[in-house]
């Protein structure tokens, strides 16, 4: 489709940008997950033992676990068999069911029908989709969400290590503070980052399978003697088979799944967005204030009718997803862990939209790693300004003072600084007035707005 064609930019504008994540959680990375949930699940009563149960054969084995690398026909399939019906079938409207038929279709066309009885087995569809759900949203974080923000941190690591003595004005509230270093300054949303994404990175996502209730009734009934939450563990091991980000299942649930760890999830990846939009808007006044420079990219246009323009315009868009994408995560939190009574459809809908806030979050990390690409710090500007704010050094003054036991240091200096235009000769003029230890003085004479920065050098990741 050309995209003028679709109604969401994720799937116009933007869509080359957002390969990486359709690939695992797309609507046919969902339905192989449903499929795959439902293989391990048999493969998964094979070990119980069950009576009537025939052991599966190495054969019929290979044929199970081929089944969700789905092909394009397959997916086409499935939607055939859910809307239109196939094989003899009407359509189910429903989508589980149809992958039950799917399934037991290609065992049929191997020879195996007979094992079409124990697809689906004693499951509910919620114990299907909550399964797929968390494979969905465990591959989205481990494969393409964790990667790009671990690039980011680094990039904003060795970009703090290049400008650690980067020296420029701090402003607190707006207006002319100590000096500080633009890599240290870029540290501080680092290292930020790299506490959130310690603790996303230990986060698991919980499933169920407990059937209608999720009380196991029907498991019970056809079974009593099987522990039915210990074979679901052993479901859950399956299909935790080469992943960081495990699935678990709750202990306890009604007939869909408590998905707390869902709304922890998305709140943990919600703080790590706060931190970015607090690095996009420094940027930006940064920028805006000359102390950052942008490179210009060639044929590329920053205004249709100012020539000279070249905008923020990738901390601008990052801001923007940022934005969507916690509008959505901070709904699914809220949503997703309620239910009325034992169930309700309401989260269906909304948990088909999770790939939209992950989409808007993927755009938001790659326009900021092209944003900080493309920018410089600017040495000399920072630097003009410095010079014109010499009473930054009022801090250090009325310290060494006050240390130095000389009564009433703070208040002189507020005397001398507050509001008031202040140039370096009127510091040094008071200083020589002062009736202090000459060693005091040369201390107070010595100190510069390019070396008063304390450790930000070293906190940026720089040599003392």
């Amino acid at each position: 489709m050309s995209y003028l064609a679709p109604i969401s930019p994720l799937d116009g504008r933007y869509r080359e940008q957002l390969d990486a994540l359709a690939r695992v959680c797309g609507p046919a990375a969902f339905a192989a997950a449903r499929v795959r949930a439902e293989v391990q699940w048999l493969l998964t009563l094979d070990e119980l033992a069950l009576p009537g149960f025939q052991p599966i054969s190495a054969k019929e084995k290979a044929v199970l676990e081929r089944l969700p690398q789905l092909e394009e026909a397959d997916v086409k399939l499935l939607e055939q068999i859910e809307f239109k019906g196939a094989n003899g079938r009407p359509a189910t409207r429903h989508d589980v069911k149809a992958v039950e038929y799917f399934i037991a279709d290609a065992l049929a066309r191997h020879g195996f029908s007979s094992r079409a009885r124990w697809v689906h087995f004693a499951l509910t569809s919620e114990d299907t989709n909550s399964a797929a759900y968390g494979q969905v949203l465990s591959d989205a974080l481990e494969k393409v969400v964790l990667p790009l923000l671990e690039q980011l941190r680094k990039t904003l690591q060795t970009r703090a290590r290049k400008y650690a003595r980067g020296v420029m004005l701090a402003r607190t509230h707006g207006q002319p503070a100590v000096p500080t270093t633009f890599g240290r300054e870029l540290k501080v949303f680092e290292s930020r980052l790299a506490c959130q994404l310690a603790q996303l990175k230990k986060q698991q996502i919980s499933c169920k399978a407990g059937g209608a209730v999720g009380a196991y009734n029907a498991h019970r009934a056809a079974f009593a003697e099987v522990d039915w939450p210990r074979a679901a563990r052993k479901w859950v091991v399956r299909l935790n088979k080469g992943r960081k980000i495990k699935l678990f299942i709750s202990p306890v649930s009604t007939q869909i799944d408590n998905r707390d760890s869902y709304a922890e999830t998305f709140d943990a990846l919600r703080r790590i967005h706060i931190i970015l939009l607090g690095l996009c808007q420094d940027m930006w006044r940064y920028i805006s204030a000359g102390l950052v420079k942008q490179s210009a990219a060639a044929g590329e246009v920053g205004s249709s009718t100012m020539p000279q323009k070249v905008n923020p315009i990738d901390f601008e868009n990052a801001e923007g997803n940022l934005g969507l994408a916690n509008a959505l995560l901070s709904f699914f939190s809220e949503k997703l862990p309620l239910s009325r009574l034992q169930r309700d459809l309401s989260d269906s809908t909304v948990l088909r939209n999770m790939a939209v806030a992950l989409g808007h979050s993927v755009l938001a990390y790659r326009s900021l790693l092209k944003g900080l690409e493309k920018t410089d710090f600017n040495a000399s500007a920072a630097r003009a300004e410095l010079n014109a704010h010499p009473e930054i050094l009022a801090e250090a003054y009325q310290t060494i003072l006050r240390a130095a036991g000389v009564d009433g240091a703070y208040e002189t200096l507020k005397a001398l600084t507050r509001g008031q235009q202040v140039t370096e000769a009127d510091l040094k003029q008071f200083v020589q007035h002062l009736h202090l230890d000459e060693k005091i003085k040369q201390k107070l004479l010595a100190l510069d707005v390019y070396s008063y920065i304390g450790i930000s050098a070293e906190q940026a990741g720089g040599k003392k």
